[in-house]
């Protein structure tokens, strides 16, 4: 069925709908991932936002009930060159259009989507309506014109968990994570590091998780704008200095946010698995996964906090630690998934810190 982007600048891209078939709204980014599409539908970060893949041929491998970074598809909508109609896994369980169908997520292909990276590229990420209803783009454009924008948006609401869970019960340290969106990648890596793994919603107050005596605290990813989370700032501000804290994406804007800086939001983010990240303390380079629209302002930052990491590509901050507290996040994403696997010593950094503050 033929169907048609538009976007708030008046640009408009003709292709054909797959999956649920409708009509949906969002922000409209790009990620750089050659693989990987299923983790990147199911990461909560994605909430609010219509994907385009720059990979060109999106699918072929299927879609299976194990490669999922939460319960179901995030994402608004989802942009393709071309959707394979075949696929070939042996751990695929169906096709990612019976996927997308199955989950009512709308699918597009057939368009150029170098040329829509490019545009978002030059332009800026923008808001966008995708249809397979109304294919008059005159009417689409004004109608993604009236969408919110993402600056301002607390979309934390719309992915955290409604009641506290236990991700995983035996360890020999309690970890305490703050649910702004996280993805299931995060609470692997600290189960199999001998982890009991509580999860909290994002609304939680500072002191009902302190007075549970974790050993470290973790402030996850999530979708939305930063400034807009004023409760989850207060929270990290409560634990600061009362027991090690982690931050990873949405949660090191927001530790950020709590020691007195400011965020700002991207020309078009940072979405893919191929973001160099220099590590100032150590001087070497790792490939990192990144998924987010906005940046902590480093000339922002106190004193007492010290910059870790910097972005190879535009030198925006992606890493801070604190000089005296157990402190310290990083923009990108240690756990990858999907993408290269060159940061997760991070989550054994943090390990170290809790044994640290424990003995």
């Amino acid at each position: 069925m033929k169907a048609l982007l538009a976007l708030e600048d008046g640009r408009v891209f003709w292709g054909y709908a797959f999956g649920a078939l409708g009509e949906v709204s969002g922000e409209v980014v790009f990620n750089t991932s050659m693989t990987g599409y299923q983790e990147i539908l199911t990461d909560p970060s994605y909430k609010g936002q219509i994907v385009t893949m720059t990979y060109p041929l999106i699918g072929n491998y299927g879609v299976n009930s194990e490669d999922v970074e939460s319960a179901k598809p995030q994402v608004e909508g989802f942009i393709v060159r071309e959707k394979s109609s075949l696929y070939s896994n042996w751990r695929a369980e169906e096709s990612l259009e019976e996927y997308l169908k199955r989950h009512g997520i709308m699918g597009l292909e057939r368009i150029d989507t170098r040329a829509l990276t490019r545009h978002i590229r030059e332009r800026g990420a923008m808001r966008g309506v995708m249809s397979c209803i109304d294919l008059d783009p005159v009417s689409l454009v004004e109608k993604a014109r009236n969408i919110p924008e993402m600056a301002g948006q607390d979309l934390v609401q719309k992915v955290t968990t409604r009641k506290p869970y236990v991700w995983s019960e035996d360890g020999v340290y309690t970890i305490a994570v703050l649910d702004c969106g996280v993805k299931f990648g995060i609470l692997r890596q600290l189960a199999i590091r001998r982890c009991r793994v509580i999860v909290y919603p994002a609304f939680t107050q500072a002191e009902d998780v302190l007075r549970e005596k974790p050993d470290g605290i973790l402030l996850s990813n999530g979708p939305g704008d930063p400034a807009a989370l004023p409760y989850v700032v207060e929270f990290a501000r409560r634990v600061i200095g009362k027991v090690p804290v982690f931050g990873i994406c949405l949660g090191h804007q927001v530790i950020a946010q709590a020691l007195g800086a400011k965020t700002f939001k991207l020309k078009f983010g940072h979405h893919g698995g191929n973001h160099p990240v220099k590590d100032l303390r150590t001087g070497q380079v790792a490939i990192t996964t990144q998924n987010h629209g906005f940046s902590v302002d480093a000339d922002t930052l106190p004193g007492n906090v010290e910059v870790t990491h910097v972005n190879l590509n535009d030198f925006t901050l992606e890493g801070i630690a604190h000089r005296e507290l157990p402190l310290f996040s990083v923009q990108f994403h240690p756990e990858a998934r999907p993408g290269p696997h060159d940061t997760t010593y991070l989550f054994d950094r943090f390990i170290r810190m809790v044994e640290d503050c424990r003995a």
